[in-house]
């Protein structure tokens, strides 16, 4: 359905709030050394500042969807945006790092509060075919923001002190309510019943999921973390068992998979947020350990990438509304996965900066080819009454991916560190701070570990790659007529 109103003012008002809950999946890394320093605490502790974010953030999304769709993705977004910005208020009042990390978890429940209304917002106020441009500036405005926090963190943290990076979320959360207030619609909703059960074990599940592959490199993947990460696992396959058998009305609603786009694209952006995530480590390491580059300065060498990445998402989203669903999606991928064969071939102690920010450039472009149409296949066939579901099922794959990349990857860094330089600390565990500059003797073994690593996002990628070629062309339709939405809602058992 469309709503009588410039859809266009609605999806500005959202992306206010949305990239700034991006920004703070990545603004603190480059905070944490200053935060250690003012609050006296030690790396393994200040990790957990990001870490208890990314944790609440990931964990009740396949809840916080369906609340949209019973209470209105407005009114859930605009409480979450509340709880956001009052937690990034005692983020930075916090006078230690307990009460730090408290906060951080009550900001990441926010972020997931807001995180499916925004996607579920513009399902519904825009038309089918002409959702692609929309989904291509809300999916640019996610990946702009994170390359942009590490910049942002680097001038607050050195101007007015890292409290800052926490507390310039107050007035932008101030407007971002004032102008989701005045300029979203109120969406007509469905009075959902929720699956208690089901609610307990996602979130249960994801819970130990996430947190076993956030901290398996911090505790050198022992047996413990294997078992943490087993019983998220075994959990998790609990939940579908008692989803695919409810009677009533499940949370995660299994027949949305039967659209063959759907489903595909929830691989494809479980990939990119896997690839983007595995790319920073390696590259920023390589920047600061080998060249010497402080952390805002291997941001911007990076900065054609956010920039390329916002200017092609809307505009390739908009010509992805006319194209097969397969064609620039599969090539943004095919393209991701060559720049970073070219980041790893560069990572030599000679090579040319410049060379760094022409191939961000291309993964740009690539970012661009991606982000928006992903989105826009994903929502593409989905009814109306069920946009907070579908959009918690992709933004839980998207972060998911983030952290399986985020895992696998410190894991190879370790892996080839130890392999290249035996009984030397590459900082796999501290990858979340500061990196030290290394002694120009390593240079040569320390880039080769870290090219080796940083292949590892072309395997995300291929696999992303393979699943776009086998999307299919949509009917050539606007939107699903009445008939068709009943036939799905009694699909699901929700008519």
């Amino acid at each position: 359905m469309t709503v009588e109103r410039n859809p266009w003012s609605a999806l500005g008002a959202l992306i206010v709030g949305f990239a700034l809950i991006v920004l703070d999946m990545s603004v603190v890394a480059v905070a944490n050394p200053a935060i250690m320093e003012a609050l006296k605490t030690s790396v393994s502790e200040v990790i957990w500042v990001t870490s208890a974010y990314l944790l609440t953030y990931a964990a009740p999304l396949l809840f916080t969807g369906r609340l949209g769709d019973r209470f209105g993705p407005k009114n859930v977004y605009l409480f979450g945006l509340v709880v956001f910005t009052l937690a990034s208020l005692w983020c930075g009042l916090a006078e230690s790092v307990d009460t730090l990390i408290a906060a951080r978890a009550v900001q990441g429940l926010g972020a997931a509060l807001m995180t499916p209304q925004t996607m579920a917002v513009i399902t519904q106020i825009f038309p089918a075919d002409k959702r692609g441009a929309a989904m291509g500036a809300w999916g640019g405005s996610a990946g702009v923001s994170l390359l942009l926090g590490p910049v942002i963190g680097g001038l607050l943290v050195d101007s007015v002190g890292w409290e800052w990076i926490f507390l310039i979320n107050v007035p932008i959360g101030v407007l971002a309510f004032a102008l989701a207030w005045k300029l979203v619609p109120a969406l007509p909703t469905k009075n959902h019943k929720f699956d208690l059960p089901g609610i307990v074990l996602s979130c249960s599940g994801m819970f130990l999921l996430v947190f076993g592959l956030q901290e398996g490199n911090n505790k050198d993947w022992s047996t413990t973390i294997w078992l943490t990460i087993a019983a998220g696992l075994a959990v998790l396959a609990l939940f579908v068992v008692t989803q695919a058998r409810s009677k009533g009305e499940p949370l995660l609603l299994l027949s949305l998979f039967r659209d063959r786009n759907f489903a595909l694209a929830n691989v494809g952006i479980a990939a990119m947020g896997a690839a983007v995530t595995a790319m920073t480590v390696p590259t920023y390491f390589y920047l600061q350990g080998v060249r010497g580059l402080s952390s805002m300065e291997s941001a911007l060498i990076f900065a054609p990438l956010a920039i390329l990445t916002g200017v092609c998402s809307p505009i390739i989203g908009k010509l992805s509304d006319k194209a097969h669903p397969r064609t620039f999606t599969t090539i943004g991928f095919a393209l991701f996965a060559v720049t970073i064969v070219a980041y790893s071939l560069l990572m030599e102690p000679g090579s040319q900066l410049w060379m760094f920010s022409a191939t961000a450039a291309l993964t740009g472009i690539a970012n661009g080819m991606a982000w928006g149409p992903l989105g826009a296949i994903a929502t593409r066939n989905l009814p109306v009454h069920q946009a907070g579901a579908g959009s918690g099922i992709y933004n839980t794959n998207r972060q998911m991916g983030a952290v399986l990349g985020s895992a696998a990857v410190g894991a190879l860094f370790v892996d080839r560190i130890e392999s290249h330089l035996p009984g030397i600390d590459g900082g796999g565990g501290q990858a979340e701070g500061g990196v030290g500059a290394v002694p120009a003797a390593f240079h040569e073994p320390y880039s080769t570990a870290l090219s080796e690593t940083g292949l590892l996002p072309v395997v995300f990628l291929l696999l992303g790659a393979v699943a776009c070629a086998l999307f299919i062309r949509f009917p050539s339709r606007e939107t699903p007529t009445d008939t068709e939405d009943l036939a799905l809602q009694k699909v699901d058992g929700t008519a």
